[in-house]
């Protein structure tokens, strides 16, 4: 039996993914009742697992609330998959960019300039509201100012190290302390955790 909800969808997922300390980043309803929960942890908030990205057990926390919510709330699904955003998280909300001011972004914006739409560089905060990316054009360094309805896309550029994790002990900067290779470590790829209904 199907029925439809009085209640948005993404209302009801925000609420449940924001009331356990997480940030909600993407919600998407695909074919077949897929609904697709991208998370992602929240600066300066203490979780069970240690570090920065969305882990394992984070998934299952949320995708365990967001079943039993969505069941309150009558939201039709089949399947729900919760997941990490991945290294090269989409940039959506002016929150975001102030959050991630510093990095390395890919851009993508709505409207041609100079004939280029796509652009890489760092993100800056600019004047008025808006934001800025400094690039490389040629051996110049150039600046784009922007505002958020100006871009169609924007991602993280990930950053890879296949060196593994450095610190400086004793002059040596390529040996990790004992405490330090001792510590869990976080994966890099993104997370999922799927179920079905």
């Amino acid at each position: 039996m199907s029925f439809t909800s009085a209640i948005d969808p993404r209302r009801s997922v925000a609420a449940t993914v924001e009331g356990l300390g997480y940030e909600l980043v993407d919600l998407e309803r695909a074919p077949r009742g897929l609904m697709r929960v991208t998370i992602d942890r929240r600066a300066g908030h203490a979780y069970a697992e240690p570090g920065a990205a969305v882990t394992v057990g984070d998934c299952e926390q949320v995708t365990r609330q967001l079943q039993y919510a969505l069941e309150v709330d009558g939201v039709d699904y089949a399947r729900l998959e919760v997941s990490s955003p991945g290294l090269d998280r989409p940039l959506h909300h002016g929150a975001d960019y102030a959050r991630f001011v510093g990095a390395r972004v890919r851009l993508t914006l709505r409207e041609p300039l100079a004939g280029r739409k796509h652009f890489e560089g760092i993100l800056g905060a600019g004047t008025g509201g808006g934001w800025q990316l400094v690039f490389e054009d040629g051996k110049a360094e150039q600046v784009l100012g922007f505002t958020l309805d100006e871009v169609r896309e924007a991602r993280l550029v990930p950053v890879l190290d296949f060196k593994g994790r450095r610190t400086v002990d004793a002059g040596r900067a390529d040996v990790a302390t004992e405490e330090e290779a001792a510590a869990p470590q976080v994966p890099l790829a993104a997370v999922n955790q799927e179920v079905s209904r």
